[in-house]
């Protein structure tokens, strides 16, 4: 089972001009390299059987009777061959010539797409040899012996997967024929190219193929000519490029002086899950034909890097990336203060990760709005669990940062209150555990109405998703500044906060904890300075949740494709026994407490995925998860 993934390759073949039997034997070999490597769509440059530098040899006879009589043999040579192929050649149409594109599939040709738009530059003039697309007085062709389908409107479907094809310069027009096909449906889009090299080009070209993946929520694969084209006027590379709805998966070496496939897998279930939430996919006027394709259905090896960490993304953007949700969680909070007149912050301040942030998100606002630190009040509230170590932390960093501080131990007022209630404060259960969180609260609140203050919430994306606070406890706030931001990227917020000049004097702070074990502290350790309760050791490792998490939200994987994948991304670090259990777990307490998520506190959405009840998640409190636990019991290894 391949959940979705499709292997597609980009194929530069070394050419020899007006040579269509040498450029054949190379893209056969291709052909055949490609199937030892599960590929199941290849495609190749524009023109590549007869070379794209031809020039006015493509007015003669000769070489447009050679090319199809070279395609003839490639189709017989193929005719076992089950991947989808698409080779560029002149293909003629009584009286006209067209550049075209041919997919054939098992020796039989499917279809025959034209190019739409003709560069009509000094080196490549187009317009000298070919018709373009809506010249066409046809829509079929005689090629090979066979009348085939023919035309710019024409998609290839094979159940879910539908492919469209463009041509060299198509891509580079203000509406290019690939964003029309992915409005009438296609999710993979092809392009046969043969782009001439120039400095800084690539780049251009690089950016241009990933935007138009991502503007079409569309697999791109792009394959451009190489060694062997004419150089009188102009030198070819050979660039494959790869690209999934943004992302760039695979690109090729350029200047090599041989053959070269460039490959990777292109997830056709998370471009569908992504169209489905983008308005821009309504089919227009436009008349299109879908031709029939068998898509090989057989088991692939994924060759692409399945991220582990995706909230947190690419490293070199890692910088950009903390800065933006900085300046997200800081101008939201700076708002809901204007508004309401406010300029008195209250925080509970643990010495852990989520109230650290928190702390350091209303430092930054506070600068941002010319109002003093002192004016954040900083409340330590030290209970049966909490330990020296997040202690002292927690006074260190309110003192670097300039905030003012308070202490207030909770052990007396729930001793109080186990007392009232007839708990005999020696049963650790959870309402020996809740009852600090909720008197947390309770204090954080009056407070924040004796002091004309809000109460600055500090639970991340992960806790809401998996439940891991106390209903009325920590699970509320007035203002929750961290609603949206997972754990997994609270590190490397805080991590990047260390290094900024603002926050300089807590570096040393905030260094240590982040070296401190994630932890409710609520819990007696036998040792003060290490916590008797870790959080990970309990619900399992965040990084595990986080990626659940994100593929659940933004795409709406099941269980057994998370599983896939995180195999993928944990190889060397989790086997299938653990991944297993802590699926379960996910998807056991995502269900269980989505009724706190119902009614929780406004906060910032600063990615893709978010958890609010009022924008972008709708559950139901009361939902089953039986069918989800199902399949990972039933399914999985």
């Amino acid at each position: 089972m391949n959940f979705g993934f499709i292997k597609v390759a980009a194929a530069t073949p070394e050419v020899k001009v007006a040579d269509c039997t040498y450029n054949i034997q190379q893209i056969e070999s291709l052909i055949q390299d490609a199937v030892s490597q599960q590929v199941q769509i290849i495609c190749f440059p524009e023109l590549c059987v007869t070379a794209y530098t031809c020039g006015d040899l493509f007015f003669q006879q000769t070489l447009l009777d050679e090319a199809e009589k070279a395609l003839s043999r490639l189709l017989e040579n193929t005719q076992r061959t089950k991947l989808l192929c698409i080779v560029g050649m002149p293909v003629r149409s009584g009286a006209q010539l067209f550049n075209a594109a041919v997919a054939f599939q098992e020796g039989k040709i499917l279809a025959v797409v034209p190019k739409f738009f003709l560069p009509n530059y000094n080196e490549f003039c187009e317009k000298r040899w070919f018709q373009s697309a809506p010249e066409a007085l046809c829509n079929k062709v005689m090629l090979c012996g066979r009348e085939v389908p023919f035309g710019a409107d024409i998609l290839l479907q094979s159940n879910n997967v539908c492919v469209g094809i463009e041509i060299g310069a198509d891509l580079w027009t203000p509406n290019p024929p690939s964003s029309q096909h992915a409005q009438q449906g296609a999710t993979l889009l092809f392009n046969l190219s043969a782009c001439n090299e120039a400095v800084s080009k690539n780049s251009y070209r690089r950016s241009l193929i990933i935007q138009q993946s991502a503007r079409c929520v569309a697999g791109y694969v792009y394959a451009s000519a190489g060694f062997g084209e004419s150089t009188t006027d102009a030198v070819f590379a050979g660039n494959g490029f790869i690209a999934e709805n943004g992302t760039l998966l695979a690109e090729s070496k350029r200047f090599l002086l041989k053959n070269q496939l460039t490959v990777s897998e292109i997830d056709s279930e998370m471009l569908f899950a992504a169209r489905k939430k983008h308005a821009g996919f309504i089919k227009n006027d436009a008349c299109y034909r879908f031709i029939p394709f068998a898509l090989p259905d057989e088991p692939i090896r994924l060759s692409r890097k399945i991220d582990a960490f995706p909230f947190v993304g690419k490293k070199e953007e890692l910088g950009e990336r903390c800065e933006e949700i900085f300046s997200i969680q800081s101008i939201a909070l700076a708002k809901r203060l204007t508004h309401v007149g406010c300029k008195r912050l209250v925080v509970g301040v643990s010495g852990g990760l989520d109230s650290t942030l928190a702390l350091l998100v209303c430092a930054k606002t506070f600068d941002l709005l010319n109002i003093p630190r002192q004016q954040i009040l900083g409340i330590s509230m030290p209970g049966f669990g909490t330990t020296e170590r997040t202690h002292k932390n927690a006074a260190a960093l309110m003192n670097a940062l300039g905030v003012e501080s308070r202490e207030i131990n909770i052990a007396a007022a729930c001793l109080q209150h186990f007392q009232d209630i007839g708990h005999d404060g020696k049963k650790r259960d959870v309402t020996y555990e809740n009852t600090q969180a909720r008197e947390r609260t309770q204090i954080l609140m009056d407070i924040a109405n004796s002091e004309n203050g809000l109460v600055i919430g500090t639970g991340d994306l992960s806790e809401i998703a998996l439940g891991w606070t106390t209903y009325n406890g920590d699970h509320i706030s007035m203002y929750a500044v961290n609603a949206s931001v997972p754990k997994t990227l609270v590190r490397e917020l805080i991590h990047w906060a260390a290094a900024q000049q603002i926050f300089q004097a807590a570096k040393i702070t905030l260094s240590a904890i982040l070296a401190t074990p994630v932890s409710p502290e609520l819990l007696p350790a036998e040792n003060k300075d290490e916590t008797g309760q870790k959080t990970e050791e309990i619900i399992g490792p965040y990084e595990l949740h986080d990626f659940f998490l994100y593929y659940v939200l933004r795409y709406g994987f099941r269980p057994a494709k998370l599983f896939f994948l995180a195999q993928q991304a944990f190889a060397e670090k989790y086997d299938k026994i653990m991944l297993k259990k802590y699926l379960q777990v996910f998807f056991t307490r995502f269900f269980s407490q989505q009724f706190k998520r119902s009614c929780f506190p406004d906060g910032p959405k600063t990615g893709s995925v978010s958890l609010s009840p009022r924008s972008d998640w709708h559950m139901p409190s009361d939902a089953s998860c039986r069918i989800w636990l199902e399949e990972i019991e039933q399914n999985l290894p």
